[in-house]
């Protein structure tokens, strides 16, 4: 999605809705770096200042992330997730897995029962790139690719509140994910989700709730 130089006024909030649009439909990724400052006003043709106004607005309201000599960062993917972010971010890790655990073996459970032929072809993509994501020794494409592939269960099991409550949630989960993984992916911290998928594409929802909820506690313990 190309960014086009606002027409009307106020101008801040033109800018504002269109890189909240470049954050909510996924042209801009949680974690990755935005364009510079210099970049965006060059690409919507106006003031710094506004540009810089838009941005800190955006960070104000969670969506962004700003690091003084790095960038800044797609933190959420809507208000509510970087509400959602500050609210818990010093949450107890253990309540967070706790969440997690619930929240998830509710979705292959859903999952098994519901996934489309469509949705499947989806799971076997994301659980790829979380695998390829392990073996580059990237500690932080693998937490975005594992939060991908959850994500997908959350879409098979096409419950869209609780999709669009593990969304918003996201941050706070992947901090949890990242803390447990560390910076530096080792050998014995990983733990296959093959048995997960096998569940949801064999129609097993029994298994598919036990395999998610022991993913999570395997990589945890």
């Amino acid at each position: 999605m190309a960014l086009t130089s606002p027409r009307r006024e106020p101008l801040a909030d033109q800018v504002i809705a269109q890189l909240r649009t470049q954050i909510t439909s996924g042209e801009w990724p949680v974690g990755s770096r935005i364009p510079t400052e210099a970049e965006l006003v060059e690409r919507l043709g106006v003031a710094r200042n506004t540009v810089r106004e838009a941005v800190r607005a955006l960070a104000h309201n969670g969506l962004l992330d700003i690091r003084q000599g790095s960038g800044t960062y797609v933190l959420a993917t809507s208000e509510l997730a970087g509400v959602m972010h500050r609210r818990f971010a010093e949450a107890d890790k253990s309540e967070v897995t706790e969440l997690r655990l619930a929240l998830e073996a509710a979705a292959a459970r859903l999952a098994a029962s519901r996934r489309t032929k469509q949705d499947l072809r989806l799971l076997e993509t994301a659980l790829g790139r979380r695998d390829d994501a392990w073996r580059s020794g990237d500690a932080e494409a693998f937490v975005l690719n594992d939060a991908a592939f959850h994500q997908a269960v959350m879409a098979a099991s096409h419950n869209a509140v609780l999709a669009a409550l593990y969304a918003d949630l996201g941050e706070v989960l992947r901090a949890e994910l990242r803390e447990v993984v560390g910076p530096v992916l080792e050998d014995d911290k990983y733990v296959s989700h093959d048995g997960i998928l096998a569940a949801i594409r064999a129609a097993d929802g029994d298994a598919a709730a036990a395999e998610a909820a022991n993913a999570l506690t395997a990589c945890r313990s």
